[in-house]
């Protein structure tokens, strides 16, 4: 039996993270091999996925950006293409696809205490075929959500429904929307992107249909400061500049939300009311909840506010009762005619890549393990994951996630060590259970609770979703704690 292709490391997933893992393992770790094991036909992962109208940031690129690439567009809310050039030209400027491994999907991953190493079972997804590799570290980059489909409810009487049904995840090519009525169900990102969008490229008249208001707030598409800053300075400095102005601008309001809800909430809706009247903003744009309780909705130059202005676009908040022939009957009695159907209505979760995990020949359960510092998981070795923020751009914890595990590689080789695993101490066996992420009511998240690590009460079994403590728990502290242990495997020569 011929001997599997070993790499010293494994990312999964060649994505806005693979791609910066790639990068910093590159730079950080040259003697280090190592391959990013893409199951998709291309790079970029949600952004190659999604083609519905619109498609666009909810973050600023000066900090959904990488630290190391500059954002030169004049747009910091950039639609998907253009965050697609850029990452393609962040894999030609650091020559990245040569580590690249395409069609190949991750479906199982084997740890083996005896070897040292990883096994992991994937499959050409252009040929069917099974494919294997093995690997010192695992380095999973693969998001959060499944690429299988999206988060879709059932309602009641929609097969009755005479029209067409679509999820933003699986946008047909060929969708004729031109003149037709569409409800867009949902009042999330992607539901404020589709809005106007399809209200300004042709559709009859869209609806959007919402159980309940979010927060939206209008910013302008392009940064004035930052296209200022590119006039005058190097375009790194310039960018260097406006990433730490973002971040800090970015840090102060979160805090504002948790310390001064209220005060907040207000300013937040008196712009609302700015553009759209009191009327609308109580009626539609009045959420229940404080900001950042669930995450914020960033719409460019007020977009979706222009289509409700002009009545290309509108608002309905209610409950579906029922489908019908011809479009929703609603519980208050009113009933919206569609020709198109749009659910809006989030993501599948997954933990890790929707991979099995197996330690020794026994099953991860990973909602039985405990988060170390939101990168990696009681008794799982030589394993990191990325996964973002929820209230910033996911990029910026993306960056110290990478940052960390290249040193931990490096901590292993200048101590001659081959197996790093977080483990619980003696004083952490009783400690307060809390949920992966808290203080966040977003049903998306929610969902996904169950299945995700758990939190501790206390460092490091905490993932902070927070920047600045992200920076003093993970990148300012030492590699070595009395919690990450580092060994030597004795592997027979």
């Amino acid at each position: 039996m011929s001997e599997l292709p070993h790499v010293d490391v494994v990312v999964v997933g060649a994505g806005i993270s693979g791609i910066g893992a790639a990068y910093h393992l590159n730079q950080q770790c040259p003697d280090r091999s190592f391959v990013v094991l893409e199951g998709r036909a291309d790079i970029g992962g949600t952004w190659d996925l999604f083609k519905y109208p619109g498609i666009r940031s909810d973050s600023d690129m000066h900090t959904l950006g990488y630290s190391f690439k500059p954002w030169k567009h004049e747009k910091a809310i950039a639609d998907g293409p253009s965050i697609m050039e850029y990452l393609r030209e962040t894999v030609a400027e650091f020559d990245l696809e040569q580590y690249i491994r395409f069609n190949t999907h991750v479906e199982r991953a084997e740890w083996s205490s005896a070897d040292a190493r990883w096994t992991l079972h994937a499959r050409d997804t252009a040929t069917d075929e099974p494919v294997s590799y093995t690997c010192s570290f695992l380095f999973m980059c693969s998001g959060y959500y499944s690429y299988k489909g999206g988060y879709r409810p059932d309602f009641p009487g929609e097969e009755r429904f005479g029209g067409t049904f679509v999820h933003p995840q699986q946008w047909p090519d060929d969708l004729d929307y031109q003149g037709k009525k569409v409800v867009v169900i949902g009042s999330g990102a992607t539901a404020m992107t589709l809005v106007p969008a399809m209200a300004r490229s042709g559709a009859g008249h869209v609806t959007m249909l919402q159980r309940s208001p979010t927060y939206v707030v209008s910013r302008p598409a392009k940064d004035a400061i930052a296209n200022g800053l590119r006039k005058v300075l190097p375009d790194d400095l310039a960018y260097k500049l406006t990433r730490k102005k973002n971040i800090a601008m970015g840090q102060f309001f979160y805090k504002q939300t948790r310390t001064k809800p209220e005060k907040v909430k207000k300013q937040l809706l008196d712009m609302s009311r700015k553009q759209l009247g009191d009327d609308v903003v109580d009626q539609h744009f009045t959420p229940s909840y404080n900001p950042w309780d669930q995450r914020l909705c960033l719409i460019p130059d007020g977009d979706l506010y222009e289509t409700i202005n002009d009545g290309s676009a509108s608002v309905v908040t209610d409950t579906i009762e029922t489908f019908d022939e011809t479009g929703i009957q609603l519980s208050s009695g009113e009933h919206l005619d569609a020709d198109i159907v749009v659910t809006a209505t989030g993501l599948q979760l997954v933990t890790l890549g929707e991979m099995d995990f197996t330690v020794d020949g026994e099953p991860v359960d990973f909602s039985q393990t405990f988060t170390y510092k939101g990168v990696a998981y009681s008794n799982v070795p030589n394993l990191a994951s990325t996964f973002g923020y929820v209230n910033a751009s996911w990029t910026l914890r993306a960056d110290i996630v990478c940052g960390w595990v290249c040193r931990v590689l490096n901590y292993m080789r200048a101590t001659d060590t081959d197996v790093v695993v977080p483990r619980l101490r003696a004083d952490d066996q009783e400690m307060e259970q809390r949920p992966w992420i808290d203080d966040f009511s977003a049903g998306y998240i929610q969902r996904m609770v169950p299945m995700l690590p758990k939190q501790g009460d206390r460092e490091p079994w905490v993932a902070l979703q927070n920047y600045k403590g992200d920076i003093g728990l993970i990148v300012d502290s030492p590699i070595a704690d009395d919690a990450l242990h580092f060994e030597q495997a004795h592997v027979p020569a």
